[in-house]
């Protein structure tokens, strides 16, 4: 059983930053070989891929973060990061994680990120 587990959201103003964590666990998971992913539901949306990183670092973003989010991983801590500039409203949301493109493993409780004034 695979468990993943997000931290590092709050409250934050239009403009500012937050780093995103997400630990990964599960004996029979690899993270080293997995691609994995970070994504967000805002209320009364669908859950969408934000970010995502390949098990040999290439990553992919979409387009209403690019520029603003950095992804990256630490294979020797089964961890991933969310590197969030430059925020706006719109990217309130709650953030998992899961492998990518597809979130097909248990989906963890997420962390909450609003960006307001």
């Amino acid at each position: 059983q695979v468990q993943f587990v997000e931290s590092g959201g709050g409250l934050v103003q239009p403009g500012g930053s937050l780093r995103l964590s997400c630990a990964a666990s599960g004996s029979e998971f690899l993270f080293s070989l997995s691609n994995v992913g970070w994504y967000r539901q805002a209320p009364g949306k669908q859950r969408e891929l934000v970010a995502d990183i390949t098990r040999r670092g290439s990553t992919n973003y979409a387009d209403s973060v690019k520029g603003r989010f950095t992804i990256s991983r630490d294979n020797a801590k089964n961890t991933m990061y969310l590197q969030m500039n430059s925020l706006k409203s719109e990217d309130t949301a709650v953030y998992y994680c899961n492998v990518a493109p597809v979130g097909r493993l248990s989906w963890g409780q997420g962390t909450q990120v609003i960006v307001s004034s």
